[in-house]
């Protein structure tokens, strides 16, 4: 998987260092598959694409 940098919403065309951050293509998130586990400071989470195309967040 490939992360790639983007600019910030708001701070215009993003040329400097710090107004860059990391951006996931869901295409690649959900290659495998219409669900993902994401763990977060202990927790698990889990990311669903739906029907429509978009995305749920359960704990």
């Amino acid at each position: 998987m490939h992360a790639h940098t983007a600019s910030k919403p708001g701070t215009g065309t993003g040329t400097g260092a710090a107004s860059l951050s990391p951006v996931l293509r869901s295409c690649e998130l959900f290659a495998k598959g219409r669900e993902i586990l994401i763990e977060h400071q202990g927790e698990m989470y889990r990311l669903q694409l739906t029907r429509n195309g978009k995305l749920i967040l359960i704990k």
